[in-house]
């Protein structure tokens, strides 16, 4: 187990995380931990069925993320199952909520909703990783974050429609860059994965008059890929990057 590489995604249940936890496995000498909402699911059995490369598994593990408590019985459960460090956590998991409400008509219960989701959510993911983290040799912690959550491009984007979900996503900024801060060993970034075709991604596409998502589930999780293996301390940490591009975007 010393030798493998230990990689914790939140939301592995569909999406982006699905995706990254296939690619993932189908390296070898990877462990997979993986967090989806209901264990006992068919998708969640689909996800245990996915074939892996020599040397490596997959372990399911429950999170809900509106739930401040699992993350931490998650990673006791992977302790339990052999795992002695965590060498990349990625906080993925996370929602929009509901239907995008102008600033002034927003609610502070559906902010509330979101920000618990997204923000406080990836928080008790990375306190209850964070002794495993600190195991590791090389220690990295992406969050997914949106270009809604960006205040410098706000307007450029026009994010002021999705008031609920840009707060929440600036929060999950916020966490990165004071994990990156507070550990000097770390490389914690975050980012914008793009418009990507998910359930979520082809409805905001749709919002914008487009047929669906221009981004394919695959491009983006390449792209993600490419920026978490050649991270560096120097270069990526503390940053806010577009994916797809590769660029940088004002936080």
């Amino acid at each position: 187990m010393a030798s493998s590489t230990v990689v914790f995604i939140s939301g592995a249940g569909r999406g982006i995380g699905r995706s990254l936890a296939e690619a993932y496995l189908s390296r070898p000498n990877h462990t997979v931990v993986g967090s989806v909402r209901d264990p006992t699911s068919a998708n969640a059995q689909e996800i245990k069925a996915f074939p892996a490369a020599e040397g490596s598994r997959f372990l399911l593990v429950k999170i809900e993320s509106s739930s401040f408590s699992d993350p931490a019985a998650a990673v006791k459960e992977a302790e339990a199952a052999g795992v002695d460090h965590i060498d990349v956590l990625i906080a993925n998991a996370g929602g929009a909520g509901g239907s995008i409400s102008p600033l002034d008509k927003v609610t502070p219960q559906d902010v509330t909703d979101v920000f618990n989701i997204n923000a406080l959510g990836p928080l008790a993911l990375y306190q209850a990783a964070k002794p495993l983290l600190d195991k590791s040799k090389a220690p990295k912690f992406l969050g997914i974050s949106s270009a809604v959550g960006s205040i410098g491009n706000m307007e450029n984007f026009r994010a002021h429609v999705a008031p609920a979900y840009g707060i929440a996503k600036a929060g999950l900024n916020w966490i990165s860059v004071a994990a990156h801060s507070g550990n000097k060993e770390y490389i914690s970034f975050v980012v914008h994965p793009g418009l990507v075709q998910t359930d979520g991604g082809n409805r905001a596409a749709k919002g914008m008059g487009l047929p669906q998502a221009p981004h394919t589930k695959k491009q983006s999780t390449d792209a993600i890929l490419a920026l978490l293996d050649n991270a560096t301390r120097e270069k990526t940490s503390g940053k806010f990057f577009d994916a797809i591009a590769g660029t940088e975007i004002p936080w």
